[in-house]
């Protein structure tokens, strides 16, 4: 989160965009001699920031051009064929390759044999960053074994707009929640020589005309709500940061200098570097002089695109030499590079070459086990009428409806689309299907399961009418650089590389025909014991909610989508998932009702501009402020046993926070866990929203057991922004406490800055 303490001066961003960047020129120095490969004094000895001057310090300006520029993709080249983009090392100066990949489901992209774990949604739904930050490291143990070194991950922009196809990526629509998940990520991907990279800054919260929109937002609903992760992502230690496609007040934001410079690096202190997005740099000089760092995909991208320059390090070489980039501002942008590279030990651990990466299988037992661990805490019981869940002994014929199910099917419904995707044809042990999985389950106690694909719902619901339970699996098809026309469940093949070709307002996906809604509807009609199985990266309508028993929200698992599936379903796992998202009843019940706030409104230049009007009212604080009552609300989730909370006591604490704690027993007869939550009512004069997570604790209980959660909120947790900087209001704040936005039992005054709580 911010530090409202930070001693850096702050600036009004709003004003700070409205203005022009002007460049500064001055005279180019002489190039210096490079060091030969026999002598790299900078390789060791001293802190990593004086490492990367004495780098700088030995490079010719090629040296330094050759370090800020990507060679392309299906570049011949290129050292790692399968990686999303490429630095290639210079011997002669002892830097090694940077080796970039795709990250946000595992390495993707073209990397052959690593894990698809569960996307970034089913991570945010464990509310569990001590799991997020152990994925981290395995994530970068495989990123290592396939030469990777720069892992383009975690993903943390906000699920503003439900239809969003990248809120697969993300860790759903809170701040707070996002930023303690991406820095567990950052934390355990950098325990590895790797670097993590936030993405994408910012203010892309939409696939729509996403490399010409324009967001618009003030400053103070882009302080609270849409930096704070990137903040958590810098406080973790995050090496880069990788601008994004769209626009921010009319300026790119990859040339944006009031962000990359003036924001990100001279307030917020970020001293790593700035890569662009695939393709997002629409200039040379202008992009450099506001702060980015390093272009990507760099030269000879796919051999053209309208939508970046030809030969980005000849032009930004030609500038240099003219002086319309500063050599100083150069030798910064490789700096930045050097830095993190030296802090995370790139140097001491080159990555393995290209061919030796191919050959390689990065997926281990560890791995497995991380995924399936994900899987089954992201998991969300969402209904359990009458307990149906978990199968009983008596359930001895099962009947399993939908084409998600099949191994076909769960080779497409196990992932969403586009740069997130992990090839997982031909891999070993590849996709493991729930109907198989199931069968196997099933099997163990003398049960039998039947299939129905669901192509036609009137004999998937005369297969479901002789069982003793249906179980019914719904996908929906979600993609970077589409967003969804609304949420009902569309089933696509889509191409899993679309993000290669940023285009704007494409499609790549063929629909699969079918009517899943009614397919639910017809089933639950032939069987009162029908559980539904969501596998879908957000919201969904539920027109047929009330004639089913039980629905799942099982995310995208990845690989072990049905191995997952099937403890949580027979029970030797418990539901311990919460939801990161709120699920509106319909779509017309959510905060952006206007064209203007999405998709935009093209001005008379033709750029298309959304605007934030909702401000601080996204996700769970539309639904509170305007007494909306969504179908499942933000922070939602059952499990196969109960919890109680009591006993909050709430003291103020040393530096403006305070400490929370609250007693959390198990009050059913199996173990299970549940995540404490901590919510922040600010007094009525600051105008905040109703209710906003501030704090959460996950705890594991055996039957009957309780323990003492500990939340501490530190001063940032009051802190609201006004009149250009941060500031506590006096008065009274509610801390309310629960195991949901919508279920908090418990409650307690305390004040701040001076004020007082009458009761």
């Amino acid at each position: 989160m911010i530090h409202p303490s930070s001693p850096r001066p702050r600036r009004s961003l709003a004003l700070a965009l409205a203005a022009a960047a002007a460049a500064a020129t001055v005279t180019v120095p002489a190039p210096q001699a490079a060091a030969s490969a026999a002598r790299c004094p900078w390789t060791s000895g001293g802190t990593p920031e004086s490492r990367a001057r004495r780098l700088v310090a030995a490079m010719t300006l090629d040296d330094e051009i050759r370090m800020v520029t990507g060679i392309g993709l299906y570049n011949p080249a290129s050292p790692n064929r399968g990686a999303s983009g490429v630095i290639p090392g210079n011997p002669a100066l002892c830097v090694p390759d940077l080796v970039l990949n795709d990250s946000s489901g595992g390495i993707g992209f073209q990397q052959k044999g690593t894990t698809a774990f569960p996307q970034g949604i089913a991570q945010g739904a464990t509310w569990d960053p001590a799991l997020i930050r152990a994925y981290g490291g395995v994530l970068a143990d495989e990123a290592m074994r396939k030469g990777v070194n720069v892992v383009l991950g975690p993903g943390m922009n906000m699920a503003r707009n439900p239809r969003s196809g990248r809120n697969l990526e993300y860790a759903g629509e809170d701040p707070y929640l996002t930023g303690r998940m991406a820095a567990g990520l950052v934390r355990g991907i950098q325990s590895r020589p790797v670097i993590a990279t936030a993405k994408h800054f910012l203010l892309n919260e939409q696939e729509y005309d996403r490399n010409t929109s324009s967001s618009e937002v003030d400053e103070r609903t882009l302080r609270e709500i849409y930096l704070p992760p990137f903040q958590d992502a810098l406080d973790a230690g995050a090496g880069s940061v990788m601008c994004s496609y769209n626009r921010v007040a009319s300026v790119h934001a990859c040339e944006n200098k009031p962000l990359l410079h003036d924001l990100l690096k001279d307030e917020l202190g970020f001293d790593g570097f700035v890569m662009s997005d695939w393709g997002a740099t629409h200039s040379t000089a202008p992009s450099a002089n506001a702060g980015l760092d390093m272009e990507m995909a760099g030269d000879g991208y796919f051999g053209v695109s309208q939508l970046q320059p030809a030969a980005w390090g000849a032009k930004l070489k030609a500038a240099v030499t003219a002086g319309t980039v500063p050599r100083s501002r150069l030798d910064d942008m490789v700096r930045r590079i050097a830095t993190p590279m030296f802090r995370l030990g790139l140097f001491e651990h080159p990555p393995v070459p290209g061919s030796v990466a191919d050959a390689r299988t990065a997926t281990t037992p560890a791995s497995l086990a991380m995924a399936g661990r994900i899987a089954r805490e992201g998991s969300v019981l969402l209904k359990n009428s009458g307990g149906l869940l978990p199968l009983a002994p008596s359930a001895r014929r099962i009947a399993v409806i939908g084409l998600p199910a099949s191994r076909t099917g769960a080779r497409l419904a196990s992932q969403g689309f586009g740069s997130n995707h992990v090839p997982t044809f031909g891999l070993q042990p590849g996709v493991t299907a729930p109907l198989d999985a199931l069968r196997d389950r099933a099997a163990r106690g003398g049960a039998k399961v039947v299939y129905d694909g669901g192509a036609l719902p009137a004999l998937a619901a005369a297969r479901a009418r002789d069982a003793d339970v249906a179980i019914v699996f719904v996908h929906n098809a979600e993609t970077e650089g589409n967003d969804r026309a609304d949420l009902k469940p569309h089933q696509a093949v889509c191409n899993p590389f679309l993000a290669a070709v940023p285009v704007p307002n494409f499609s790549q996906c063929l629909r699969i025909p079918g009517d899943q809604d009614a397919l639910v509807s017809a089933v639950a009609k032939a069987n009162p014991n029908t559980v539904v199985v969501l596998q879908n990266g957000g919201p969904l309508e539920m027109p047929w909610l009330g004639s089913v028993r039980s629905v799942v929200e099982n995310w995208y698992p990845g690989q072990v989508d049905g191995d997952a599936i099937a403890a949580l379903l027979f029970g030797d796992a418990d539901f311990s998932g919460k939801l990161p998202v709120t699920f509106p009843r319909k779509l017309a019940d959510g905060p952006l009702r206007t064209k203007a706030q999405y998709p935009g409104v093209t001005d008379a230049a033709g750029v298309p501009h959304s605007t934030y009007s909702e401000k601080l009212l996204i996700g769970y604080r539309w639904y509170q402020a305007r007494n909306i009552q969504p179908l499942f609300p933000f922070g939602y989730g059952l499990s196969y046993t109960r919890f109680a909370h009591s006993d909050l006591r709430v003291t103020p604490a040393a530096g403006g926070g305070a400490t929370v704690t609250a007693k959390v027993t198990n009050t059913g007869r199996r173990t299970g866990a549940d995540v404490t939550q901590v919510y922040l009512r600010f007094p009525a004069s600051t105008g905040e929203p109703p209710l906003q997570l501030k704090g959460f604790d996950r705890t594991t209980l055996e039957p009957g057991q309780t323990a003492t959660v500990t939340v501490r909120l530190d001063a940032r947790a009051f802190a609201v922004w006004k009149n250009g900087a941060w500031t506590t209001a006096p008065g009274c704040y509610r801390v309310h406490v629960g195991d949901s936005s919508a279920n908090l039992p418990l409650t307690a005054p305390l004040a701040r800055a001076g004020g007082t709580c009458t009761r």
